[in-house]
């Protein structure tokens, strides 16, 4: 491939630090590995001077394959590996760490369980809290925080400081360490022995970072520490594609890279080949309105292209109808379906747009574990109430719904395989108080057996008070009521159209088993199958034809979103979502959403050249 200027002069650049900003597709991969080989080939620097460092195995792997490929050979002494590999290399030698003191995933979960076991907290789904739990110790360590100046965004401070310190308690014992821990042992090393740090130094005399827009602070210290004195650090990325904010990356830390290094050269690769003129520009407007970031502007390579479809429908419904109806006009115009991708906000609320794809028989594969909204807590609470109204009498059944909302009944009373209230009025006879609430209980139960299972979710949702629940449950787990209303409403949704229990149950499992034939089919190469992806792991994929669903506000940005800085992570992930599109891209929203009305984001304004200030009302939907 032919370089442009801009990429020709980064390959050529030699000595001392250069920054480099690569927007979408403007070749950054080609720069790297052809700077690479320039040293190597020109400069005559040794093969093991040089090291290469990405954020993952399969970048490094990929970037490593394609310089082979480049000098004609099948092996190199260039050392190309992800942060904690090079990292981990650097303890190996330090304090002879192997393979067996990096703890397996399975043992740190083990550990944060034990933990939150023995603390009692309350949560209800444990996967999930303890998902959010190791992102936080991450966030900690990865942005060298005091624990004590840290708070929590998942439990109370206190909670999280004991948790957190517990843990690493756990892996210090038995010798283990995780993946954060490398960065910190790797800093804390460079620290104290300078001895050390001056053969790394000397070791590594040219290093190249790809993607360093998603650095952490720790990551980004030791870096400059093994870069010291020589500073030959080639710096690769897109301040405007950090979207990982809730892992430590920040855009600031790119941004302030200049002042950092005064001498720094800095070029900007301003030529698109992936997407068309229409796609560039409109993604160029979005991305304009952000304050915290690099002035700049591409330039598309490819014409203008066709007009992107701005569409904003009546109803989900209907949204969710005309995608599967495009989807399969391209498909039979000559469009593969592997060449499509539909790309979401977060992987929850999916459902009704999987459904659609399945009643069109459009194969589909995941690139992220979409969950099932069935298996969701809050749905199988609310199938538990209808199960037991429809007369189920198991123990089980009745201990997972009994105190949502809480009626203080105790556990010691259901002391039998099989539940019959009337027992439990006989444990509480002498408490008129309890009594009242068991006989609630068994009309509440009466009345939703007669119930069609979309009245059936409202009334447990409103007359039983489980939203009541709900709502005590986020303000202990420091979360938005609204967001577990979400999962409410489209469980709902996904009942309106079924008039018996036996019904939507047959529904559900059928969903269930289609969810897991399409995912044999594809992991067998099978069938062509559109791609469906978060925006978040859409980074670093490109397609012919995008779809962008669900863009309503609230939605995308997301409501979590109050901060400017947090509505400029939103905007940027939008904008990476944008800028996967080769040819054909599409942004659809629907004015209703599960009975409320959705206004559609503000992003669409801003891609349309609108001031939200000043915005027009009507919307041209074609």
């Amino acid at each position: 491939m032919q370089m442009n200027q801009a990429q020709q002069q980064a390959v050529l650049h030699k000595d001392g630090p250069m920054l480099v900003l690569a927007g979408p597709g403007s070749g950054k991969t080609l720069v790297i590995t052809e700077r690479t080989k320039h040293l190597i080939e020109e400069e005559h620097i040794p093969e093991d001077k040089i090291l290469v460092i990405t954020f993952t195995k399969a970048a490094a792997n990929e970037m490593k394959e394609r310089f082979l490929v480049k000098r004609n050979s099948n092996r190199t002494g260039v050392n190309f590996g992800t942060f904690h590999a090079v990292f981990f290399t650097i303890l190996k030698h330090a304090y002879h760490f192997n393979a067996s003191n990096i703890v397996r995933e399975d043992i740190r979960h083990q550990y944060l369980k034990e933990i939150i076991h023995r603390m009692e907290l309350e949560y209800e789904d444990e996967k999930e809290f303890i998902s959010d739990l190791f992102s936080e110790i991450s966030l900690v360590k990865g942005s060298q925080m005091e624990l004590a100046n840290y708070y929590s965004i998942h439990c109370s401070d206190e909670v999280f400081r004991t948790i957190y310190t517990e843990y690493n308690r756990k892996l210090k014992n038995a010798n283990l360490i995780d993946f954060d821990d490398m960065l910190l042992l790797c800093h804390q090393l460079f620290t104290e022995r300078k001895d050390i740090l001056a053969m790394w130094q000397k070791k590594f005399e040219y290093i190249l970072i790809d993607e360093f827009q998603d650095i952490n602070k720790v990551q980004y210290d030791i870096v400059r520490m093994l870069a010291h004195p020589r500073n030959n650090l080639f710096i690769v990325g897109d301040d405007d594609q950090s979207i990982y904010r809730f892992r430590g990356a920040k855009p600031e830390i790119m941004l302030n890279f200049p002042t950092d290094f005064p001498e720094c050269k800095k070029i900007f690769l301003d030529k698109n080949y992936r997407s068309t003129a229409n796609i560039l520009d409109a993604s160029n407007r979005l991305i304009f309105r952000n304050k915290n970031r690099f002035e700049k502007v591409a330039s598309a390579c490819k014409e203008a292209g066709k007009e992107i479809v701005l569409q904003h429908y009546e109803t989900l419904s209907l949204q969710n109808q005309m995608l599967a109806q495009e989807i399969l006009k391209l498909n039979k115009e000559g469009t593969a379906l592997s060449d499509m991708a539909i790309l979401v906000r977060t992987s929850m609320g999916s459902g009704s747009m999987l459904h659609k794809l399945m009643e069109y028989n459009i194969s589909f594969q995941m690139k992220d574990s979409l969950p099932n909204l069935f298996d969701h807590w809050i749905a199988t609470d609310i199938i538990t109430y209808i199960k037991i109204a429809m007369g189920h009498t198991e123990r089980s059944l009745y201990l997972q719904i009994i105190n949502r909302p809480k009626r203080y009944i105790s556990r010691d009373c259901f002391d039998r395989p099989e539940v019959d209230l009337e027992d439990l009025k006989d444990y509480y006879e002498d408490k008129n108080w309890m009594l009242e609430r068991l006989d609630q209980l068994e009309y509440d139960l009466t009345i939703l057996g007669t119930m069609s299972p979309y009245a059936a979710v409202n009334y447990i949702r409103r007359g039983v008070g489980y939203e009541d629940y709900l709502k005590e449950y986020a303000d202990i787990r420091r979360i938005k009521a609204e967001e577990l209303f979400d999962t409410l409403d489209e469980l709902q949704e996904s009942a309106r159209d079924h008039k018996t229990f036996a019904d939507w149950f047959a529904h559900m499992e059928e969903y269930k088993e289609e969810l897991k034939r399409q995912s044999l089919e594809v992991k067998n190469n099978k069938t062509d199958s559109i791609t469906i992806a978060t925006m978040h792991s859409s980074k670093g994929l490109e397609f012919q034809v995008v779809f962008i669903i669900d863009a309503n506000e609230g939605i995308t940005p997301h409501k979590k979103a109050v901060l400017e800085e947090d509505v400029e992570e939103e905007r940027r992930l939008f904008y990476v979502a944008m800028t996967r599109a080769k040819e054909n891209l599409y942004i659809l929203s629907s004015k209703e959403r599960y009975n409320k009305v959705m206004p559609y984001s503000r992003f669409v304004d801003e891609i349309k050249g609108i001031d939200s200030d000043n915005k027009e009302q009507a919307h041209r939907v074609r």
